[in-house]
């Protein structure tokens, strides 16, 4: 799946029938908002309020988030804001594995296409398609860097709606969002990602001539024992693997320090 624009994607998704519930929504909610906005917000899905109008967090979680958007320094028009997926699902429910993963193409398409400098998930739903392996008590609140985007996870608004105590949570956790992206221009600025992406590519290069490397047989020894020749062997194979998992470590980024 590919769009030019946002308008497209929205134009398919109207239509789409990839998973159960489309035959309970009246309207597809794709998301809304500045298409190159520099931070992109992602929720779960739409509730009541949100299917009758067709527009993201328009009821009451809706308004803390407009609060929690405010207090990073954006206006709403300023941001984009998204849902893992784009339909109702009944009575609110949580969204089974396989509509969520009928929907994924549609985000993946919008952040493609959006660019953002940061990506806040709101909730443990939106969370687990970056993180799938943590908690989000215990993560909330702390930027993961991957390339040139941060991943930023962040409490579902609705969450303050239920427990007074996590509203300051929440407040908290916004008023990160301008300092990450102070840290990320400065790091624009200052030729880092430039350079961070060159060293990247070497290190590419010499992992593929790592995996190249395991698949020749040993040569320049004389073998003189069967036993001998394996052991040689083996050693020279877990070198490598050994240089190649560190390669993959800094080419998969992973979370590093912002402040």
């Amino acid at each position: 799946m590919h769009f030019d624009n946002l308008a497209d994607l929205v134009t398919q998704a109207k239509n789409c029938t990839r998973c159960g519930l489309c035959q309970y929504r009246t309207q597809v909610v794709c998301g809304e908002g500045d298409d190159n906005a520099r931070v992109m917000f992602i929720g779960e899905g739409p509730g009541q309020r949100e299917d009758e109008l067709g527009r993201p967090f328009v009821g009451a979680a809706g308004k803390f988030l407009d609060e929690l958007i405010t207090v990073a320094g954006f206006l709403r028009q300023e941001v984009y804001i998204a849902n893992v997926v784009k339909c109702r699902p009944p009575q609110n429910r949580d969204p089974y594995p396989e509509e969520i993963t009928a929907c994924r193409d549609y985000l993946n398409e919008q952040i493609r296409l959006i660019n953002p400098q940061i990506i806040v998930t709101l909730g443990r739903f939106s969370m687990a398609m970056f993180f799938d392996k943590d908690l989000i008590s215990a993560i909330h609140g702390i930027p993961k860097r991957v390339g040139r985007v941060v991943y930023y996870p962040m409490y579902h608004p609705a969450a303050a709606l239920y427990n007074g105590s996590m509203r300051e949570v929440l407040l908290k956790d916004a008023k990160k969002i301008p300092l990450i992206i102070k840290k990320l221009n400065k790091m624009e600025q200052e030729g880092f990602f430039a350079k961070e992406e060159l060293e990247n590519e070497q290190r590419k290069f010499e992992q593929e001539n790592l995996q190249k490397a395991l698949e020749i047989a040993p040569s320049g020894f004389k073998v003189v024992d069967a036993d001998v020749a394996v052991t040689l062997h083996n050693t020279q194979e877990k070198d490598i693997i050994a240089k190649t998992d560190s390669s993959e470590n800094n080419l998969n980024g992973g979370q590093l320090p912002l402040f």
